[in-house]
């Protein structure tokens, strides 16, 4: 599976969703100007988590991974891999970006080291650094579309 400008994949299945985002990981290179940042964009239920659970068990990430909905933000340790840590926030309850500028927001995007992968960038992009674009799109039939724009 190779990632250019735009893919789109359809997964039909939690273990199809989660494949891509494995392949996805792979492709994934440290920019020494910051954190790698990936923005999940899509409906409630389209796939955002099960992705990032693609992406967690990919990095050796053992624990269950679940959206941080009520928490925001969930930090995983990474030992041994290119990057040190997989950052998973949800803006989905923020109201205004200074919410996430208070959980050190800046900090962790300067970070060449951090992963960071952000359900509902949407309701914070006057402070989104350049990121990857991931749209998830309910196709029915429990079918979704995962477009990667690069």
């Amino acid at each position: 599976m190779l990632f250019n400008m735009t893919t789109k994949y359809i997964a039909h299945s939690l273990t199809e969703t989660q494949k891509i985002a494995e392949q996805f990981v792979l492709t994934l290179n440290i920019t020494p100007s910051g954190a790698t940042v990936v923005g999940l964009y899509g409906d409630l239920g389209a796939g955002k988590t099960s992705f990032t659970q693609g992406v967690a068990h990919a990095l050796g990430i053992q624990e269950n991974v679940v959206s941080p909905t009520f928490v925001i933000e969930k930090i995983y340790e990474l030992f041994g891999k290119r990057f040190s840590h997989l950052i998973h926030i949800d803006a989905y309850r923020i109201e205004t970006s200074n919410e996430l500028l208070h959980l050190g927001w800046n900090e962790i995007i300067s970070n060449p080291k951090n992963l960071i992968l952000i359900e509902w960038p949407e309701r914070v992009l006057d402070i989104m650094p350049p990121h990857i674009k991931i749209q998830f799109t309910h196709t029915g039939n429990e079918g979704r579309e995962i477009e990667i724009m690069v």
